[in-house]
């Protein structure tokens, strides 16, 4: 092959050389004549081809020139009604009809019937040469001196040789496999980048058609990118770098198909405003390859190369557009990385037989599992999900500047939406969530009256609930690693990547933020119940600059305002207005018997009515003796401003049964959801429960609690649970005061003559000894346990919550600390702790059941002195003794345990313990 001789000054962009063809293809034309083709075929882009077609025909030379039929006199010539409409190909080419979509495309093929193959209309304009036509090279010499005025492209080879098949015969099929060959190298770049054009925009050309596999109707199929297929007669030299551009049009396509499928509302605000987003991208695409329409119909230059260069970066960004799009279709798949089959009817596919299938029922399976978290765990991909979607993959590719500036721009966008959400929480408490995109989940059952009526729920933390399942407590400690609290219904992570879907997935950049963004909507809400008045959603300022970015220390530092506002503003309501620490106060007073006159004349008075059963006791005398107490202007308790606020109730269990109970299920009473089991089992009877001996009825003394009411807002503060928790302390140091009354009246009784004049009998004078010791014993016991818990941990601790109440900054702080305070006095108190209860409540019950033994010790006491004779017998003596041994025995024992027990929790978990240990072992030694 010669080589090319280009004239000096002139540029020529790279080109692969067409492969060498042998003299005999040329099919009699000269190299000459081949030099007239090619370069009126380059000045083709500068003039619209049907002008010259027109020119050709008027001077009757083109018809001879351009094409034959049937012989040397057949002419190959375009109806202008069949071109394409669009801009692009009106002066370009001539090329076959493409259908307006690619559906319509399908659906045509169909029902038209085929084209005759010697239409003209269903290909391009080839040259078609024979060497019968002696005169061709006057002729293409006239032609090129009649159009001078088209510009002129630089040399070319000396030698084009051409192959140029005869295309007006034969199957159609076979005709578009060679429809290539024999056309010059510079045509066929012409023409492929002419289609490239249109594949660039999703439609098919002539070149470049629908793969045979691909299905344009398929959702699926679509969502991946359509696939394709390249003319097969196209040069090697092209095709490379035709391949190379293909996966673009393959990508768009795919981020098309993504945004149809998504542009219906069960996507919400967020997937909407991402749709925006890409949207805006892809009219700069569009920009982009109209530009490059123009540089082609104008620029004699333009080559396949050209093109290349001006869409290779933009390759990449569709790249990650697609895989963007593909990964929240991925995520909203089966565990398989599909959806679920059309053909599972929820019947095993025999619904049709069955006279039930058709497409409704299987839609409707569809929607079923899709809501119970089988289809992907937990249906469409919204909200906060998608943010998760665009950090996750930002991050990931944080090393690539294209990816970051792709997804950071993707992320404003998509962002706005759940960023006035967030606003118009943390600024007014309004929640607006109509589709559960946002973090912060509403029950709208829940009202402030609950706290009166419905004795386990709470508004506090139940009313508004993060999505994730999360609160302040549940992410302290061991508690990180319990399950979600039961208050927020938490869905099923999705499969495969454990995030949770929706709402409930918690963009990474809002994660440190979350707890004081539900808090500072959760605060607003409770001033406006206590009819203070807030900024209205309409009243919030909105930004003036546009988009908010919402993951900038700007945006932050809106939320720590806003917290911080609704923060001081509900403090200084329940400190100032409410009186929190007065309330917190009496119910010290109250519950822990610092006022412990009114106590004893409390139980002086109702003596004979906590004697009775439970179940036979009579509340409201109860609570007239209480409010005598209280009221007597002797006990210090009259002055108290919040007595009328106390309350008498009995409950249904005994303390140490109902701590066992609780203890033995949950292992401790201080995590959470433990209290729970506990509030709703101590109001509960429990039926399930055998024994096999017969439970001793339960007295009203044993079921006797203090009740205390208050009002919203103050009710947050002193909730059910925590005013369990006062109840659970006021029962432990009652039953102490009663074990300690019940002791001291016994000692009073023991003091009268029959017990202190020596009766003359000496085994009936140690056995009396032996019940002195005894009863010593029980009431040093019971009086060390009930100064240690008064003195040595409810009295230090309640100090250190003054303390803490004085420099507090936050309500959560305060809730915190008020809860925190009781669950360290029940701790230190061994309420929760099973060895320790268990050993004590076993040592408690001895002691009780000693106490109330005392009529049959008076009675075996009478009767000894009455007859001395006969009651010396040693069978009624052995008696005596064996009862009073049963009690020294059980006593001596437990005492021994719960004195071990104290001291190995002393030392290992519970070092407030070492107070009563030392206060046991002086009265062991003392004794």
């Amino acid at each position: 092959m010669s080589s090319s001789r280009i004239p000096s000054g002139s540029t020529i962009p790279f080109t692969p050389k067409p492969r060498k063809r042998t003299s005999s293809s040329r099919l009699g034309f000269t190299d000459k004549e081949l030099r007239e083709f090619a370069g009126t075929l380059a000045s083709v882009r500068k003039v619209r081809p049907g002008a010259i077609l027109e020119e050709l025909e008027q001077s009757g030379e083109g018809s001879q020139l351009l094409g034959r039929q049937d012989g040397p006199s057949r002419t190959v010539r375009t109806d202008p009604a069949q071109r394409p409409s669009s801009g692009r190909t009106s002066d370009r080419l001539p090329q076959p009809p493409r259908p307006s979509s690619s559906s319509s495309r399908h659906r045509e093929r169909d029902k038209e019937p085929a084209r005759p193959s010697s239409s003209s209309s269903s290909r391009p304009p080839i040259l078609v040469a024979s060497s019968s036509r002696p005169s061709e090279a006057s002729e293409a010499q006239s032609w090129k001196t009649r159009n001078s005025k088209l510009p002129e492209r630089h040399a070319e080879p000396e030698s084009i040789p051409v192959v140029v098949p005869d295309l007006m015969g034969g199957d159609e099929e076979e005709q578009a496999s060679r429809l290539l060959d024999g056309v010059p190298l510079e045509v066929q770049e012409a023409w492929i980048c002419e289609d490239l054009l249109f594949v660039l925009q999703g439609v098919e050309g002539s070149l470049i058609r629908y793969d045979d596999g691909y299905d344009p109707l398929d959702e699926d199929q679509r969502s991946r990118g359509a696939r394709w297929k390249i003319d097969s007669s196209l040069d090697s030299s092209l095709l490379s770098l035709v391949e190379r551009l293909l996966p673009l049009a393959s990508f768009f396509t795919a981020v098309e198909a993504s945004m149809e499928s998504r542009n219906i509302p069960e996507y919400g605000m967020v997937g909407h405003a991402l749709i925006s987003g890409i949207r805006a991208m892809l009219k700069e695409y569009r920009v982009l390859t109209a530009q490059l329409e123009s540089l082609f119909l104008s620029s004699p230059t333009f080559t396949l190369q050209t093109l290349y260069f001006h869409l290779h970066p933009t390759l990449h960004t569709m790249s990650l557009l697609a895989s963007l799009c593909l990964s929240l279709e991925n995520e909203e798949s089966g565990p398989d990385g599909s959806d679920v089959s059309d053909d599972d009817d929820g019947l095993g596919g025999m619904a049709e037989e069955l006279g039930l299938g058709g497409a409704g029922l299987k839609g409707l399976m569809k929607n079923l599992k899709a809501q119970e978290g089988l289809i992907g765990g937990g249906g469409p991909v919204v909200g906060g999900e998608v943010l998760g979607i665009i950090c996750e993959r930002e991050a990931t590719m944080s090393g690539d500047p294209t990816a970051s500036t792709l997804h950071s721009t993707l992320l404003l966008h998509a962002a706005q939406p759940y960023c006035n959400m967030l606003v118009k929480w943390i600024s007014t408490g309004y929640l607006s969530d109509p589709f559960d995109e946002f973090m912060v989940k509403e029950s709208g059952h829940i009202t402030k009256g609950v706290l009166e009526s419905d004795y386990t729920d709470e508004y506090w933390e139940r009313r508004y609930t993060l999505r994730d399942g999360s609160s302040l407590t549940s992410t302290k400690g061991s508690a990180a690693k319990a399950a979600p609290s039961l208050s927020a219904a938490v869905p099923p992570p999705r499969s495969g990547t454990g995030r949770l879907p929706g709402g409930a997935c918690i963009p990474a950049f809002l994660q440190p933020w979350k707890h004081k963004i539900l808090l500072a909507g959760k605060y607003l809400n409770v001033i406006k119940e206590c009819g203070i008045e807030v900024r209205k959603p309409g009243e919030v300022d909105e930004d003036k600059e546009g988009m908010v970015v919402i993951n900038e220390p700007k945006f932050y530092k809106r939320i720590e305002e806003a917290y911080i506002y609704a923060n001081r503003t509900l403090l200084k309501l329940m400190i100032e207005e409410q009186e929190l620490i007065p309330h917190l106060r009496s119910m010290k007073h109250f519950f822990f018997l610092d006022q412990s006159d009114f106590v004893t004349n409390f139980l002086d008075l109702a003596a004979s009515e906590l004697r009775k059963p439970a179940k036979g006791a009579s509340l409201v005398k109860l609570q007239s003796l209480l409010d005598l107490a209280v009221r007597n202007p002797a006990s210090s308790s009259s002055n108290d401003p919040y007595k009328d606020d106390l309350k008498v109730v009995l409950q249904s269990q005994g303390l140490y049964d109902w701590l066992l109970k609780i203890v033995s299920k949950s292992g401790s009473l201080t995590e959470d959801g433990e209290l729970d089991f506990a509030i709703g089992e101590g109001h509960e009877e429990d039926v399930a429960s055998k024994k096999s001996e017969k439970e001793r009825a339960l007295l009203a003394i044993d079921a006797l609690a203090f009740d205390y009411s208050v009002k919203f807002p103050l009710s947050l503060v002193i909730s059910r649970k925590t005013i369990t928790r006062y109840q659970l302390i006021f029962r432990f140091l009652l039953h102490l005061h009663h074990l300690e009354s019940a002791l001291s009246a016994m000692w009073l009784e023991q003091k009268t003559p029959q017990w202190r004049t020596h009766c003359g009998n000496e085994d009936m004078e140690k056995w009396k000894m032996r019940i002195f010791s005894l009863r010593a014993r029980m009431l040093a016991f019971v009086r060390q346990v009930l100064a240690f818990a008064t003195g040595e941990v409810l009295e230090p601790n309640w100090r250190a919550l003054e303390g803490k109440m004085a420099k507090v900054q936050t309500v959560d702080q305060l809730l915190r600390d008020h809860v925190d305070f009781l669950d360290t006095c029940l701790k230190q108190c061994m309420l929760t702790t099973s060895k320790l209860l268990e050993i004590y409540a076993k040592l408690m019950k001895t002691i009780s059941v000693f106490v109330s033994y005392q009529t049959s010790l008076n009675t075996a006491l009478s009767k000894f002195l009455a007859d001395p004779a006969a009651e010396s017998d040693l069978v009624k003596a052995s008696l005596r003794w064996t009862a009073l041994s049963k009690f020294e025995i059980n006593f001596n024992h437990h005492t021994k345990l719960h004195l071990d027990a104290v001291t190995y929790n002393a030392g290992s978990e519970n070092v407030a313990l070492l107070a009563l240990v030392t206060r046991l072992h002086q009265t062991t030694l003392r004794i």
